[in-house]
């Protein structure tokens, strides 16, 4: 198992995990974890992007964050600390590679100090970006909402165009297709962007 792209040095700390964690191949797209699913193994990102997205009981969704390789998800850590079921759904943004580390050894590898201090600011990283996206919903407009959305998109996909329907956009901002359409009309006219089949550039 190849560790190079997980933040730890302490060589009893990467024995464990290579003894008891495993490394899984995701396709790009694929649902890594879903709301109410029982969580099982904390995400590490080795190779690939994951998108971390909210979804109430009815299926509407918010994007929340992407996770690059060297880091974890909070939100699944915190599931496994409270013993509760999945709040989010994490997506393959492309083909990834993901080590799984069993939930029972998150708490017990606390005893390493390099885990202990990846877990806690993994908690301080995550926290920041909540608050971004609480504010971008606050006190932005929506254009502003979906212009961070693209951009964010784009950084994990090392892209300056995305192939994605203004319906996925609406699902994931929580917003209605119709307005969608109206503000990335509205940002091409403005040159900020330009538009295609399904595909949205970035300029």
């Amino acid at each position: 198992m190849d560790l190079k792209a997980v933040p730890f040095s302490d060589a009893r700390l990467l024995d464990e995990i290579q003894r008891y964690a495993r490394v899984k191949a995701v396709e790009k797209d694929t649902i890594l974890m879903s709301p109410g699913d029982k969580i099982i193994f904390v995400p590490i990102v080795m190779k690939g992007v994951l998108r971390i997205v909210r979804q109430n009981d009815e299926g509407k969704e918010i994007f929340l964050y992407h996770l690059y390789p060297g880091q974890t998800c909070a939100m699944a850590i915190n599931c496994c600390h409270n013993q509760k079921k999945s709040m989010v759904k994490a997506i393959a943004e492309d083909d990834s590679e993901i080590l799984q580390v069993p939930v029972n050894l998150v708490e017990e590898w606390f005893k390493y100090t390099e885990w202990r201090d990846f877990i806690n600011s993994t908690y301080g990283a995550r926290f920041t970006e909540l608050i971004e996206v609480i504010d971008l919903i606050a006190f932005n407009n929506m254009d502003k909402q979906i212009l961070h959305y693209l951009q964010e998109r784009c950084k994990a996909a090392n892209t300056t165009a995305l192939y994605v329907t203004h319906q996925q956009i609406a699902d994931e901002l929580h917003t209605h297709r119709e307005a969608v359409s109206r503000l990335l009309r509205s940002m091409e006219q403005k040159d900020i962007i330009r538009l295609g089949r399904n595909s949205i550039e970035l300029l």
